[in-house]
Formats: C-alpha cells, structure tokens, sequence
C-alpha cells in the first residue's frame, strides 16, 4: 500500500539499470566494444506550479471553488461534477487574472470531513468522505493544473486524528490543507448550536506533522490555510508557530452577509496576526447581499491572496 502511495505522489523514480550482472562472467578481456552496457534514465523533473516553481506564498494568488463533491447543498464545487467544476473555477481565475500581478491559480477547496448535526457512528459528529473520492477529484484536479485544499471540519475529533486519514492524499504535491474552528467541538458542543475553536497548540500539531510530511516526500510547498469569522475561533492565535518555510500560511475571513459587516469583520481579522500569515476572502453565491464581482474582491485592501466562493 505503501508503495503505491508513494507512485500516486509521483515518488516512484523512474531510475532504470540495464548492466550485466557484476556475478556473470565476462566473455573475454574488457574492451570498449564487449564491456556491460549501463543505461541509466533521468529521473523525473520534481513537480512544478502550472505558473513554474515549487512556492506558493508570494508567488501566487488563488481562486478556489468551495464544497463537497456530489453535495451542492455544501458549497458551488458539488454543483456540477469534476470536468465542469475544472471549467468554472478556471473561468473565475481568467476573470481575476488581469486584476493581479501575480498568476492566478485555481482551485479546489473539498470538504474532506463535514460536520453533523447528528451522531456519527464513532460519536465524533463529524462525517469522514472516503479518501477514494477524493482522490479522483485531486487526481483530475492535478491533470488539469488545479490546486487542492483539503478542508477539515473535525466535530469533537482531533483535527490530527481527521488529517492522517487523508495522508496518501496530502503526499501529492498539489494538495493543502484548510482547518475549520468553527467545527472544532468541545465533548459537549453540537454543530449549528456552538461555534468552536482550535488552539494554538493543536494547530501546530498539525502544521508539525504535515511538515514533517513535505520533508520527507521531498514536496512542494503546501498551502495551510486556517478560518476565521470570529476572534473566538482562533483564541490564542499569536501562539501558533508560522515558522516552516514548507508551508504557506493563510488567515480567510469566511463570515457571510452584508458588505459592511464583511468590511468589519475583515478588519478586525487582520489585526496583530501571526507572523508570515496573509489573509483570505470567501465570497458567498447566496449569503452575501451583494456578492462582490471580481474587481470589487480585489480592491479590498490589502488585496486578498485566497478568493474562495461557496
């Protein structure tokens, strides 16, 4: 299994060895025209951005669609299957394009685990979708230059215990990591009746691990992107280590509804973040009043490196 893992991550190096046997002898003494013949393949060039190189922060800006596969009542990504999912979010990203500097790259934002409001067989209120499903949306995300966030909602759950399900998902090199506090439940909350939260020392298990992870595949940087709506959610957030290079680390302020409270709460966000965080915007088809349109988006200052629509 371990193997082919590591062949879906593009980690199969396709070193290729035709010699004689060094235990088979010689037919006669080594000249140039009976001396074993070594041919030895390239190895693979390591995986790129559709744009060139392997950083995402300060190089890209994203545009991603939102939701759950096959789920439309959970965001715009499940509202069509994966081909035209890949069609509409790589139109989003034409229409941004001339708007930034910097290339714009599109994506998806799955919903791997998604908070219940009913118990879950393992009492964690929160539903796991299989990693086989995922997995064919990130492959032919991959295919067609899209980027891939996994978003984790853990209910009562240790976020930790939720991300390692999806580790031969993350080891591909087109795929970040999203937490969600407000599904991060105490033993006695209920999603929709509680707002959650996640501390810092949580938060950094989980950056650690998935560090850890990129070193050992030899990946590109991953996006690590953390929501936020309400300062609750991320109580202590001054505490939570930003200092692996590997990642690139992304505050979005996901609250929905009118502009002006959208605009507020997006500067109280921003205020005294931790170091080497830029911030996010989530724009909603139906909850905001209006939605912004592209140009709009990015004129909010500062201008938002993740434009998520949901």
């Amino acid at each position: 299994m371990a193997a082919m893992a590591a062949c879906i991550a593009g980690l199969c190096f396709g070193w290729w060895v035709l010699s004689d046997s060094a235990d088979q002898p010689l037919a006669g003494p080594m000249t140039v025209h009976n001396r074993p013949h070594r041919l030895t393949g390239t190895p693979p060039k390591p995986y790129e951005f559709p744009g060139g190189g392997r950083t995402l922060a300060g190089a890209y800006r994203l545009v991603a669609l939102y939701g759950s596969p096959d789920t439309p009542a959970l965001g715009a990504l499940g509202e069509q299957p994966v081909p035209a999912s890949i069609e509409r979010v790589k139109g989003i990203a034409r229409a941004y394009q001339p708007l930034s500097a910097e290339p714009m790259l599109p994506a998806f934002e799955i919903i791997a685990t998604v908070a219940s409001a009913t118990p879950t067989d393992n009492g964690d209120y929160s539903r796991e979708t299989d990693a086989r499903t995922v997995l064919a949306w990130v492959q032919a995300a991959k295919e067609a230059g899209v980027y891939v966030v996994l978003d984790i909602q853990p209910g009562r759950s240790s976020v930790l215990a939720q991300v390692k399900q999806y580790e031969d998902v993350l080891r591909l090199p087109n795929v970040g990591l999203a937490l969600d506090p407000e599904w991060r439940l105490g033993p006695s909350q209920l999603p929709l009746q509680q707002i959650g939260s996640a501390g810092s020392a949580e938060i950094n298990e989980v950056s650690g691990w998935l560090t850890a992870l990129i070193r050992q595949y030899k990946l590109p940087q991953k996006l690590f992107l953390l929501h936020q709506f309400r300062l609750t959610m991320l109580p202590d957030r001054q505490n939570i280590d930003t200092s692996h290079p590997e990642l690139a680390y992304v505050i979005q302020m996901d609250g929905q509804g009118t502009q002006p409270a959208k605009q507020s709460t997006w500067q109280a966000i921003m205020a005294n973040p931790p170091a080497s965080t830029v911030f996010g915007w989530k724009n909603f088809y139906y909850q905001d009043s209006p939605m912004l349109d592209a140009a709009a988006t990015m004129s909010i200052t500062p201008k938002p490196w993740y434009i998520s629509y949901q």
